[in-house]
């Protein structure tokens, strides 16, 4: 007998076919029913010449539970575990008129089959029990029976689940846990967007602009979790809030915000300074800690999801307010810097200095530097040894799997993928897909770099020559136009194409958007785009970087990152007029090797110390720095000579803020 989950009726349908006759040992007497036959009958009904007296029935089969008790019982029945002693199915006190079946209980081991299977027990066929015990075979047509009022959990789920397609529902728990990825931040029905909202912290300020100020709670939790893996942060924002080095600097910045960043900018309120924020990227905002952000009184303007309309108004909001004009920038991808160049260049007369973070932001400094046409000194965050060797390293190498696992749910053993590009974050993803058992290829345009690719086991080869055969596609390389619609034609069904770059114009989105390919959103940040002859690719996060659009990032990495640029913030802030000029600098390698020294107590590493004679011998100081300024795990000053660190900068009393 079938059971399906209904409408709110019990309605009966007629099945066509013979019954299945499947032989099987007969039942065993059975003299006592346990609970779990108290739910329904096995594969037991009454014939239809009965079914107007079954009420009547049950209510005398309900005043005697037991097979065991009570007098004046019928003999245990032979027929399917699960009847009473009267003959009718335990629990069927109220039996609706159209018929006296119940359901038998899908759950318990004895009731796990289909129509005519064997359920364990040994009954093989349905059976009718008539008033005086009598049990005879079934007719051939079995009543197929719908149950509506069935509160199962599965029938539990919403109808709509934001702005997701249901189809994701059922690999839904890879994105839908409660992590910091995606519990509170994909989850909401709510499709009005924050700039209609009118909403107010605690405080009563509505300086902000939020997806829902109501989840601030959570966001609170997350931060606070954050704060314990961000051990040089807190060590900073504990020694420099009294002396308040940052006091009167009115930053504006443009980041990813995350419940690490939100640790970053706490830290600067905490040692004086005012903020305002935005996102850098329109997927990577966590919700929640942007609304608990807002709820401590931080002017922040970002939301998961935002349009590319959104993602300029949001920047605009926090550099065109009355009575507030930064005086220092924070930012990643260059997008705030280069909207204040554009509508607002009178600012920077009064901006001391920008601190920028990746390699987006920092290509587009140094062209207005060559241009002439860069008016602050400008700090290059992502060229410090801190920030290359370890957030765009160890980051990326295992945040990689974890965007691909969350949004595609696949196995990387055997998979073939091509890397574009073997800088740091190349490293790190090739390394942890090697290590899963992949087979990668490279592509690079730097003889050094494709020689280090060589060196590790990596094949290198160009673009064109394994877009047919590879499984996966990953940009890392800072360019535009890396994979061109031409590689995209040729990519094989269900390849998979992803970003690890700052910036979303590593991969030819915008020549997807045509009349003759289909997209379809498979779940959150995962598209098919599907061809005429019914190929398609996996496209995830749009292009954008997968790691923060799609998952998150490891926390005590960020902390290194996010360190050295609190640090940056202030020797820009607090430097004497004249240290640093209209250009691009790298940080001074006293201040990475600082930064390096506040995480090593986490893994209880002890450093040696030189003797005075070692240290004569190699000319250093023993105290540091112990790299020139001129190191680099890539050297831009190389790359770009441009780079130009002031001559005071290894010296002890080279900082405003004493290291």
């Amino acid at each position: 007998m079938s059971v399906q989950v209904a409408a709110p009726a019990v309605e009966l349908k007629e099945l066509s076919g013979p019954m299945d006759k499947a032989a099987g040992p007969p039942c065993e007497p059975v003299t006592a029913h346990t609970p779990g036959h108290a739910v329904a009958a096995a594969q037991c009904s009454l014939p239809a010449t009965e079914r107007e007296t079954a009420p009547a029935a049950a209510s005398s089969s309900s005043s005697s539970s037991s097979c065991g008790s009570g007098g004046g019982e019928r003999p245990p029945l032979s027929g399917c575990p699960g009847l009473s002693a009267t003959g009718l199915p335990l629990g069927a006190a109220k039996v609706p008129q159209a018929s006296a079946m119940k359901r038998s209980d899908p759950h318990h081991p004895q009731h796990r089959h289909r129509d005519g299977g064997d359920n364990g027990g040994g009954c093989t066929a349905e059976a009718l029990v008539s008033p005086d015990g009598t049990v005879t075979e079934a007719p051939r047509t079995v009543k197929k029976i719908q149950f509506a009022d069935q509160k199962q959990e599965f029938n539990k789920r919403p109808t709509k689940i934001g702005r997701r397609s249901l189809s994701r529902s059922i690999s839904q728990s890879s994105t839908d846990s409660y992590s910091s990825a995606a519990s509170y931040t994909d989850s909401s029905d709510d499709e009005t967007s924050p700039r209609d909202k009118q909403q107010k912290n605690s405080k009563g300020s509505s300086d902000f602009c939020v997806k829902n100020i109501k989840q601030a709670e959570f966001g609170r939790r997350e931060i606070e979790i954050a704060e314990q893996e961000m051990p040089a942060l807190m060590a900073l924002r504990k020694r420099a809030q009294g002396e308040k080095p940052l006091a009167g600097a009115k930053i504006v910045g443009c980041t990813h915000i995350t419940a690490q960043t939100a640790v970053l900018m706490e830290t600067l309120g905490a040692l004086g300074a005012q903020c305002r924020w935005a996102a850098c990227n329109i997927y990577s905002t966590l919700n929640e800690v942007a609304a608990a952000l807002a709820e401590s009184g931080f002017p922040v303007f970002a939301w998961k999801g935002e349009s590319e309309d959104d993602f300029w108004w949001c920047i605009d909001r926090c550099v065109n307010v009355e009575g507030w004009q930064p005086n220092m920038i924070l930012d990643d991808g260059g997008d705030l810097t280069h909207w204040i160049y554009k509508k607002y260049p009178n600012m920077f007369k009064k901006i001391k200095g920008i601190v920028e973070e990746s390699v987006t932001g920092v290509h587009r400094l140094y062209q207005l530097s060559k241009a002439g046409k860069l008016c602050v000194p400008a700090m290059n965050v992502n060229d410090s040894v801190t920030k290359q060797k370890f957030d765009n390293l160890y980051c990326c190498r295992e945040s990689i799997l974890d965007g691909l696992k969350r949004t595609t749910d696949m196995m990387f053993g055997g998979k073939q993928v091509v890397v574009c590009g073997y800088g740091e974050v190349g490293k790190g993803c090739c390394a942890a897909l090697k290590a899963m058992g992949s087979i990668v290829y490279v592509t690079e345009i730097d003889p050094i770099c494709a020689l280090q690719a060589c060196m590790d086991g990596f094949r290198l080869v160009k673009l064109n020559e394994v877009i047919r055969q590879v499984d996966i596609v990953i940009t890392c390389t800072g360019n535009k136009n890396v994979v061109t619609r031409e590689h995209l034609d040729r990519m094989k069904n269900s390849c998979i194409v992803c970003n690890m770059g700052h910036s979303n114009t590593e991969i030819d989105v915008a020549s997807l958007r045509t009349p003759e390919l289909t997209w379809e959103r498979v779940r959150s940040q995962v598209d098919h785009v599907i061809w005429p002859d019914g190929k398609r690719i996996v496209l995830l996060a749009e292009g954008r970087l997968l790691n923060l659009s799609c998952s998150t990032v490891p926390t005590f990495v960020l902390s290194i990152t996010a360190t050295t640029q609190a640090l940056a913030l202030i020797e820009l802030y607090n430097a004497p007029e004249g240290r640093y000029k209209q250009d691009v600098y790298l940080l001074p390698k006293k201040m990475d090797e600082y930064v390096a020294s506040l995480h090593l107590p986490t893994f209880d590493a002890h450093l040696t110390e030189l003797t005075d004679e070692q240290a004569k011998y190699l000319g250093l100081n023993k105290n540091g720095p112990f790299k020139p300024n001129y190191y680099s795990s890539c050297q831009p000053d190389v790359a770009h000579g441009r780079v130009v660190p002031p001559s005071d900068a290894n010296s002890d009393d080279s900082f405003i803020f004493n290291l």
